[in-house]
């Protein structure tokens, strides 16, 4: 059956996994459609709450997925280390971190430099550029992360 501690290193993994891109998908596909029926200035007050309590938690997703996937890489009978390129687990192993670097500096640039920006930025077309910018920032992000997903089930199906 395995490890109990490898399997719940695995689920705690799968699960900040699927909190940190179900998030990104609910925000994109639910909560901002369902903002913009909001009149006034409230639908910008409902996604700034949104935003305040989904960053922190994905935030420590990040650093679960981070910890977990390292654990779970050392445990992994295929990886034999990054410098030994000679099987397609390891490649798609290098691409998956590839990936999850570009989609963890987004988000963190979203937060850390682009938001403080926006906040920064009176009105006008500058600040609609920036938050235009965040928004498809997220949709990378989406993108990114289903990529991920799919690049997981590949390293799945070659172990």
């Amino acid at each position: 059956m395995g490890d109990p501690l490898a399997i719940f290193g695995y689920w705690l993994h799968l699960g900040a996994a699927v909190f940190w891109i179900g998030g990104i998908a609910f925000i994109l596909l639910i909560a901002i459609p369902a903002s913009k029926s909001v009149p006034g200035n409230d639908s910008g007050l409902i996604m700034g709450e949104i935003a305040g309590r989904f960053g922190p938690l994905a935030n420590w997703c990040i650093l679960l997925l981070i910890v977990t996937g390292i654990l779970m890489t050392g445990l992994a009978a295929r990886y034999s280390g990054v410098m030994h390129q000679d099987n397609n687990w390891t490649i798609v192993l290098l691409v998956k971190l590839a990936l999850v670097s570009a989609m963890v500096g987004i988000h963190f640039f979203r937060g850390l430099v682009l938001g403080r920006m926006i906040a920064r930025v009176e009105s006008g077309a500058g600040k609609s550029s920036l938050q235009k910018l965040s928004l498809n920032l997220v949709k990378v992000n989406l993108a990114l992360g289903s990529a991920i997903l799919l690049l997981s089930g590949a390293l799945s199906y070659l172990s």
